[in-house]
């Protein structure tokens, strides 16, 4: 949903709006001159007059003059105290798309800077788009990109975002409900993934109240209603847990909090409990002045209370993505009711608000969290840029960013001892691509713990990983089914594409050298002139397009050769023709890669009769000869789509097929034959059992062979099994 439907859309007026919704030029400067000079509020003062006159007559949909808008989103910065060219690139985001101001115009009055902030802000109004899907994937795409040249772009566009949530009333429910969804699904996670804890839970809640208004009302009720009760609990702890800081001579602040409303929501919804189960909604943060002081007040936290198995987190020594660091403990309270209590020094609790805007809020040489926040958020906007670089269109980067921003982490060992951390789920595949893309690509096998594991094994905090490689791998398409990091997915990808590139070049100059051949002439051959006609005609640069095309079964090959010869091939049934047609079989050695795929409605393998067939983006498909899909014999030879051809003697590789075993009923039929499948050699990809009349059962196995008699091998000794009553290849 774009911020043009809050700010542009006729509607009715809305009752009057508060104080602080309506923030003055005035109040903003009286903010920013409590950290910047005259000088510099003399500049944001100046970009108000640039901007009010720039917005002159434009209103919002509330009725409000529209220049209240900037105001109130700089006002969102300045109280994270950003720089002065953050603050007036607030004022001005909306000039170059609401109004005939022009970026040249910008960037000679207020610099360089600021022209590349409010462009990074801006949205692409200006080219048409296929759809809304396509344009939100772009826009987003626009302010990622520029955000990895300058993070402050972000910092605006979230402060941009969440004022326009909170004056989300004068919209109408569908609009509010879509552009509360587009929050949810990309500015709170990024938020999130940059620690700003304080946009991200307002954000929430008010997306939140947003999508589900009766909810949200029923649940802050809910929630007001009990928190008498729940905050003796809290007295009662604090009392006990002062008095004992007090006699151990620590120095610490206790504060409680309450839980924002969406999330007790998240935790009644995916727990299915009801509210009366919720009992960490308030609880207890303890703040210190050293990391040694947090540690000490946790073993005084545990001797006070027990302790809950398996909730404690220690965010301190190894902190989460986003820079986050605190100990976390669940402890049974005053009559059993458990608690959550979180302890953190003064500095981590200043990042866990403002994470990555504690770069501008926190200068002082002493504040080494806020450099190191500004660090994690700079490698996150590299990988950004590599997932953009490797990305096909803007539909696949911004997939590729969300899977990136929604994870839970763990956290595993490389073989040196070192931490990585990953999501939830992540393989070691993931592993492998986030040590180097070269390790990824080459990745044959891995060991977990020092043992050998299948590559799309779950990892699990605390393992040791190692990648084993090869130099002659490559990345399979398979493991696009189980890796969940967006640098895995878009370098797979990538490589993928570039890799059937090549092999589809490769087999369309191959296809039309089969169909020159009883021409006598080769593709070197075929007239200049004769080519760039071609070229023209289909749309192609130059010739790999047009190969490539080939390859991928996208146009006939006979058919494109009758274009590049017309001179010698007639499209009537002249003898050139019929020979072209009925030239020898193309081999298949079965190395061709990806533009060469099996048929799984009959599964051919080595030693079988086969025809191929072409596919559109598929290249060639093999099917075994008088496979159900395929047409009659005679409608082929007549046909354009369709290639004879035959197995390479040298033919290799492993090849599906699938095979029907009738046998009796009896307990370890399956692992008895699982285990002569697997001694002679072949691999099991599926299995099913169905039972047929209590007394016998069929059992269909897909495995893996290297040629027919590979298979006929297999299959005799299957039925030296003595429950064995019925074999045969389906």
């Amino acid at each position: 949903m774009n911020e043009a439907d809050v700010k542009n859309e006729t509607g009715s007026k809305e009752p009057e709006l508060d104080v602080e919704e309506r923030f003055l030029i005035s109040d903003l400067c009286d903010l920013i001159s409590q950290y910047m000079d005259q000088e510099q509020v003399k500049e944001v003062y100046n970009a108000y007059l640039f901007g009010a006159q720039a917005h002159e007559g434009q209103h919002r949909v509330s009725g409000e003059p529209y220049i209240y808008h900037p105001i109130a989103v700089a006002r969102i910065l300045a109280q994270m105290h950003m720089d002065v060219k953050s603050i007036v690139a607030s004022i001005l985001h909306d000039v170059l798309e609401d109004t005939p101001a022009t970026r040249k115009l910008i960037e000679r009055e207020f610099g360089k800077d600021v022209a590349h902030l409010v462009d990074g802000v801006s949205k692409l109004t200006h080219i048409k788009f296929k759809n809304k899907i396509e344009q939100q994937a772009e826009n987003i795409q626009k302010v990622l990109l520029a955000m990895a040249k300058d993070i402050r772009v972000i910092m605006i566009k979230l402060a941009d975002r969440l004022h326009n949530m909170r004056t989300l009333g004068a919209l109408k429910p569908e609009k509010r409900r879509r552009i509360a969804q587009e929050t949810l699904d990309i500015y709170i996670p990024i938020a999130n993934r940059l620690g700003i804890f304080t946009i991200r839970h307002e954000l929430e809640n008010l997306v939140f109240k947003a999508m589900h208004p009766i909810r949200y009302r029923v649940l802050e009720h809910a929630v007001n209603k009990a928190s008498g009760h729940r905050k003796e609990l809290i007295d009662k702890i604090n009392q006990a847990l002062g008095s004992r800081l007090v006699e151990m001579s620590i120095d610490a602040k206790i504060v409680s909090r309450k839980k924002h409303l969406f999330s007790v929501y998240n935790k009644m919804r995916d727990k299915r409990l009801p509210f009366s189960k919720i009992l960490d909604v308030y609880a207890l943060r303890v703040l210190t002045d050293s990391v040694d002081d947090s540690y000490r007040v946790l073993g005084i936290v545990h001797n006070l209370f027990k302790p809950i198995p398996g909730r404690f987190k220690d965010y301190i020594a190894i902190p989460k993505s986003n820079g986050y660091q605190s100990l976390h403990t669940a402890l049974y309270g005053p009559h059993g009711i458990p608690m959550e209590v979180q302890i953190r020094t003064d500095e981590m609790d200043k990042f866990a608000e403002s994470g990555i805007a504690a770069h501008w809020l926190y200068k002082s040489p002493d504040e080494k969290g806020a450099v190191a926040a500004h660090a994690r958020a700079r490698d996150w906007l590299t990988g950004i840029l590599e997932m953009q670089q490797s990305a096909g269109d803007s539909l696949e980067f911004l997939e590729n960013v969300k899977v990136d921003l929604f994870h839970d982490e763990v956290y595993v060992y490389t073989p040196d001892g070192d931490i990585m951390k990953l999501p939830r789920n992540a393989t070691p595949v993931d592993f492998a691509y986030a040590v180097h893309t070269d390790i990824g690509n080459r990745c044959v096998a891995a060991k977990l713990d020092h043992s050998f594991a299948p590559l799309n094994t779950p990892l699990y905090s605390g393992q040791t990983v190692e990648i084993v490689t090869s130099p002659g791998s490559r990345p399979n398409a398979a493991w696009l089914n189980y890796v969940v990091t967006a640098k895995a997915r878009s370098n797979i990808r990538n490589y993928l594409k570039n890799m059937q590139a090549d092999e589809a070049m490769s087999q369309g100059r191959r296809l039309l050298e089969r169909c020159l051949k009883p021409l006598g002439m080769r593709l070197d051959d075929v007239k200049q002139k004769n080519l760039q006609k071609v070229l023209k005609e289909y749309g192609f640069d130059d010739v790999s397009g047009l190969l490539e095309d080939v390859g991928l079964g996208n146009r006939p090959p006979s058919l494109v050769v009758r274009r590049l010869v017309p001179e010698r091939v007639s499209d009537g049934e002249s003898e050139e023709t019929r020979e072209m047609q009925s030239q020898a079989a193309l081999a298949i050695s079965g190395t061709e890669g990806l533009v060469v795929s099996y048929g799984r409605c009959c599964y051919p393998i080595p030693g079988d009769q086969i025809v191929a067939k072409l596919s559109k983006g598929r290249g060639i498909v093999v099917h075994r000869e008088g496979c159900k899909n395929l047409e009659a014999s005679n409608k082929r030879k007549k046909s354009d789509n369709y290639i004879d051809v035959q197995w390479a003697d040298d033919a290799s590789g492993e090849f599906s097929c699938e095979i029907k075993l009738e046998i009796e009923n009896k307990s370890g039929l399956l692992a008895r034959t699982a285990t002569v499948i697997s001694d002679c050699g072949a691999d099991i990809e599926n299995v099913y059992m169905e039972d047929k009349d209590g007394f016998s059962m069929n059992l269909l196995y897909l495995i893996k062979v290297s040629d027919r008699k590979h298979l006929a091998t297999l299959m005799r000794r299957l039925r030296r099994i003595t429950t064995v009553m019925r074999i045969a290849r389906m």
